[in-house]
Formats: C-alpha cells, sequence, structure tokens
C-alpha cells in the first residue's frame, strides 16, 4: 500500500544557513525537492525509498525551519502524496507524437491522393504513435509515477488526504485529456475522419477509451514483460502493405476503426490535398 511513512519525530540538529528562509519557502523547496527525487527513481507502491534527510539536503533548508513545519515524518509524506497528485501531468508526448506525424507524411507524401491510401497513412500512423506512447509509458519514471498514483490512491485510509489526492488526480487527468482530444480535433479535421455517427459517440469517448487501453495494457505489461515486445505481421485497418504491429498500435487502431470514418461532406480536390500535406508536415504541438 502506498501509505505515508510511520510516525516518527525528526531529530533536531543545528543548521548552517546564514539565512532564514520563510516558512513557505521551507515548504516549497523541501516539496519540490521531494517531487524531483520521486520523479528520478519513480514512486512504487510506498514512499519508503524517499530519504527525508537526503530530501532537507537537495531542498537546502534549515532542519528547525522543517521541524516547525513538519513534527513528524508522516505528515510531510502526506503532503507529499497530494503534491504528486496534483502535479501529476507527465511530460507531454504531443512534441514526439507531432515529429512522428511531420516525419511519416514526408515519407509518404502521395498518400493523401486517394481514399485507400488515405486510410493507409491513418493506419500507418496508429501504428508508429501507439507504440510510440506506450514505450514512452513503460520507460519513464514520470510516467510510473502517473500509473501508480492512479493505482494505489485508494489504499490510502479513508478522510481528507484520499479526497484530496483524487481530486487533484481528476483535475491532472481531464487537463490532460483535454489536450489529447483538442489535438485529435486537428488531425482528425485535417485527415477527414469524423466520429461514426450511430455510435453516438465524441472524440472524447475514443481517446478515453484508447488511453484507458493503454493505461491498462502498460499495468500489464509489467507483469507479462512479452506484452510490450511482442509483434505480429499484418496489414489492417487499411493498410496497403503487411507491417510490424505492436499490441499497443493494434488495440488502438481497433477502437479508432470502430468509432471512426472519413467524412464524406469533404471534397478532396487539388486545393484540399495541397493544403493538408503542408499542414501536416508543418503541424506542431504549440497549435493545440
Amino acid at each position: 500500500m502506498m501509505t505515508p511513512q510511520s510516525v516518527e519525530t525528526i531529530p533536531s540538529k543545528p543548521g548552517r544557513w546564514a539565512r532564514r528562509l520563510s516558512d513557505q519557502e521551507t515548504e516549497r523547496r523541501m516539496l519540490a525537492a521531494a517531487v524531483a527525487m520521486v520523479h528520478r527513481t519513480g514512486l512504487t507502491v510506498s514512499l519508503d525509498h524517499i530519504s527525508f534527510e537526503e530530501v532537507i539536503r537537495d531542498a537546502d533548508v534549515a532542519r528547525s525551519a522543517v521541524y516547525r513545519r513538519w513534527p513528524y515524518k508522516d505528515l510531510f509524506f502526506s503532503d507529499l502524496v497530494k503534491e504528486l497528485a496534483k502535479e501529476a501531468i507527465p511530460p507531454a508526448l504531443l512534441d514526439d507524437e507531432y515529429e512522428l506525424i511531420r516525419r511519416v507524411v514526408t515519407e509518404h507524401m502521395d498518400w493523401l491522393d486517394t481514399p485507400e491510401l488515405r486510410a493507409s497513412l491513418v493506419s500507418e500512423l496508429f501504428r508508429q504513435a501507439a507504440l510510440l506512447d506506450f514505450e514512452a509509458f513503460c520507460g519513464s519514471p514520470e510516467w510510473r509515477t502517473y500509473f501508480a498514483l492512479h493505482a494505489t490512491f485508494l489504499s490510502l485510509a479513508d478522510g481528507e488526504l484520499r479526497d484530496e489526492v483524487q481530486a487533484a488526480l481528476a483535475r491532472s487527468e481531464q487537463a490532460r485529456l483535454a489536450r489529447i482530444v483538442k489535438g485529435w480535433q486537428q488531425l482528425a479535421g485535417l485527415l477527414g475522419y469524423r466520429v461514426r455517427p450511430e455510435t453516438g459517440a465524441t472524440l472524447d469517448t475514443v481517446v478515453t477509451l484508447i488511453d484507458a487501453t493503454m493505461h491498462g495494457m502498460v499495468m500489464m505489461a509489467l507483469a507479462i514483460p512479452g506484452m510490450a515486445t511482442h509483434r505480429t505481421t499484418a496489414a489492417p485497418f487499411g493498410a496497403t502493405a503487411p507491417q510490424e504491429w505492436s499490441l499497443a498500435a493494434l488495440s488502438a487502431a481497433s477502437i479508432a476503426a470502430a468509432f471512426l470514418e472519413p467524412d464524406p461532406a469533404i471534397e478532396w480536390d487539388g486545393e484540399r490535398i495541397a493544403h493538408v500535406r503542408q499542414a501536416l508536415t508543418e503541424i506542431t504541438a504549440a497549435e493545440v
């Protein structure tokens, strides 16, 4: 269970700082140092691997001020859990994803010319982008912390701490998904796709389903490492030729194919094709 450290009074030592910091600055430095430490190592099912003494040294604050603010270590670690939840949005993958889009489109400039080739382009983007995201989720300490917070906050004792962590995680998750949806809206508009009307869904629905599936696969891959390296040679979802597909790509593209379709109202004339080709080769995350 991810629980604060056991109650322990912090021993006092004389400070060596010439300038006295305010209690607010001490708190800010301590929490920032501890968050940085967690991001370096990743959050496990507890905070036992976080050394309180190392946090004090990294924060460069007076022990006396720390004792005043947190008489017991469990109080500090409770605040740390809340701080991690408040800042739970991991490093954005959008920059890497958009770089991938620019590269794929540049490599296949003619794949916008016909409906069949456009379907192949969308398939290829899902094949590569889903793998990019999955590998980032599995390999980043910040993302491991993010998943650990979501997976274990319910193990906190009932009460104010759990409620605050849950509320902070909800806000972070909503903000992260909102940015992803905005990116999808931009790409769907350029590639001429819409949500199938008969599904009664929205892009928010599609993004949420793919995101939840990806998170579940990351958690499963921790116990079954072979999931991360498994590849299937296939040509699904309109692909023009067989390629190696990861499980992450197959799952994401399957959901997208179930909900998305080419928009019949869009006319792909030469002017539109030229505009979309230029927009996709110049697209950046700053636009989202």
